[in-house]
């Protein structure tokens, strides 16, 4: 035991539990998160409103309900996952009731200070549900049929209520993460390789169903498809947001235009510059150098949750770590695929950069969680 180690064990509680936070962790947060507010000043031409004094000060309440959850011990929360889980069940339900409507889809619940997403906080809850049922479950009993089940049905209960608000994005992101979640607990590949040909099948569906009684999906939803296939189709319409998105990443070269001085943003061409097309707008600005920063500075928050995750011995902290890493991961990749026309645009925002209360607030609270894992884990 080296001497720095000693006496952090003979400091007291409390102090000792703020000497565990994994403080790298915490400014590479908090620097990403100051990318955010930068480009939300970009984007409002210079102005504090009406983005960043809101996205500021939810970073900051966000911040204390991460070092709250990091102070709590790792076996509450696991016990806290079926009530956690149980509460963004009833907000999905709520939502379907007397959720607000925006852009065509009701996701919201006006609380007066916050138009609270429930659909956000499904992601982690569902993670940690999945994570107390394996850590529950006996190791030898993962691959049986009747308990795989089991976690399908917590995986598709958020996922259902998340397609009828209709948010495809946030669905897809839901059953991404929760299958990532059911691998690492060990269930077998065979399951996998039919989720994959029913997956297959399914996609053959969806487009053969297009334009009959039985359609699967929304005639936009296919419209998006059609211009994420060829955005020239419809330039001005379906097609604009992914054109001039090319446009903008293409204008910025290699080390950018400069700082508000990206051409497409001031001229508001670039549409949801300040939400899903916000790394556009980065972009522009900073060009590929300053895309590969934030690429690189979100490489490194999963690293250190996976450094947590794999660390500890134990099975629900580690479970929920990787989850959250997952999850994460699966943000900022299909953002960036999205804005750069790889993938659909689906409307999933860049994590701790895109503006939104809800979307920062569930994702602090679940590094909250990574915190917790690595303060109380044996030593």
């Amino acid at each position: 035991m080296s001497y720095l180690e000693y006496n952090v064990k003979r400091a007291p509680a409390g102090l000792r539990k703020l000497l565990y936070l994994n403080w790298a962790l915490i400014v590479l947060v908090a620097t990403v998160s100051s990318v955010g507010f930068l480009m939300l000043y970009a984007v409002a031409g210079g102005s504090l409103t009406p983005w960043v004094e809101p996205q500021m000060k939810r970073f900051a309440l966000g911040m204390g309900a991460m070092l709250f959850i990091a102070m709590v011990p790792i076996w509450f929360w696991r016990n806290m996952a079926g009530v956690a889980y149980g509460a963004s069940l009833l907000l999905l339900i709520l939502v379907e009731i007397i959720g607000d409507v925006g852009m065509g889809a009701r996701r919201w619940i006006d609380l007066g200070f916050i138009r609270l997403q429930p659909s956000e906080m499904a992601k982690i809850t569902m993670v940690m549900m999945l994570a107390a049922y394996y850590d529950w479950l006996d190791i030898r009993k993962v691959s049986r049929p009747f308990w795989v089940l089991v976690p399908l049905v917590i995986i598709l209960l958020p996922t259902f209520l998340v397609l009828r608000q209709p948010d495809l994005g946030t669905a897809i992101l839901l059953v991404a993460g929760g299958g990532i979640v059911m691998f690492l607990a060990g269930v077998s590949l065979w399951y996998f390789g039919a989720l994959g040909a029913l997956g297959i099948a399914l996609v053959t569906a969806v487009f053969q169903s297009r334009g009959t009684s039985w359609q699967l999906l929304k005639d936009y939803q296919y419209r998006r498809i059609d211009t994420f296939l060829d955005p020239s189709i419809d330039p001005l319409g379906q097609g604009y947001h992914i054109t001039q998105s090319k446009i903008a990443l293409g204008s910025g070269g290699w080390s950018g235009r400069g700082f508000m001085q990206g051409t497409q943003t001031r001229l508001n061409f670039l549409p949801e510059k300040h939400t899903d097309f916000i790394f556009t707008t980065l972009a522009e600005d900073f060009g590929f150098i300053g895309g590969m920063v934030l690429l690189g500075l979100y490489l490194l928050i999963l690293g250190f949750c996976f450094y947590t995750g794999l660390k500890t011995r134990d099975r629900f902290a580690s479970l929920a770590t990787l989850g959250i890493a997952a999850t994460f991961f699966l943000f900022f990749a299909v953002n960036m695929s999205m804005v750069m026309g790889l993938a659909p645009v689906v409307g999933v925002p860049l994590p701790l950069v895109s503006y939104g209360g809800s979307a920062m607030l569930v994702l602090l609270a679940a590094f909250g969680l990574v915190q917790s894992a690595n303060v109380h884990r044996p030593r």
